[in-house]
């Protein structure tokens, strides 16, 4: 089975675009992997079994796009993830600080956590596009969430004693009996 690149790309622009920027971090690296995630289709000469089997196709490319684009030793000179963040408009003022959390998570926790929440892809799918066995899914996932957890606890402290004055705050002189 084949389908033409244009509705493959109506369909599933966004989503590839989603997974990308979850791995790169940036706009124009996801842009780049989206392009390139077609034109692979495009010069691929594969069938696929359904239209499942080709999404699943297109998001296993752009996840192995992605992390080669992490990896490739100019990606470090890149626009900072916090100006571009900066720059989005967010429903809730929690939603930027959810997005920096997932965006700080280790490669392996990202990509499970993108694909199980934001493209809502079930354990089994996660792991057959990632090709790697269930249980390994979902340790990921639950490190992942502890690891969000604890980051977003954090920053719930930080905020809490933002508004308390100086005085109020444990100092390192003060010792507790």
């Amino acid at each position: 089975m084949r389908l033409t690149p244009e509705y493959l790309v109506r369909e599933y622009q966004e989503r590839i675009y989603r997974t990308a920027f979850s791995i790169c971090g940036n706009r124009q690296d996801a842009e780049d992997v989206v392009q390139n995630t077609f034109l692979k289709y495009i010069q691929s000469s594969r069938e696929f079994e359904s239209e499942e089997h080709i999404k699943a196709w297109l998001i296993r490319t752009a996840v192995n796009l992605s992390k080669n684009m992490v990896t490739a030793f100019w990606h470090r000179n890149k626009v900072p993830l916090e100006d571009y963040l900066e720059t989005v408009p967010f429903e809730s003022p929690g939603d930027a600080g959810l997005i920096e959390a997932v965006l700080a998570l280790p490669v392996n926790y990202r990509i499970v956590i993108h694909l199980y929440y934001y493209e809502e892809y079930s354990i089994r799918d996660i792991s057959r596009i990632l090709r790697i066995s269930e249980s390994a899914v979902k340790n990921r996932l639950l490190r992942g969430r502890r690891r969000l957890k604890e980051s977003l606890d954090e920053s719930a402290d930080d905020r809490e004693t933002e508004w308390l004055p100086a005085t109020a705050l444990p100092s390192d002189k003060t010792k507790s009996i």
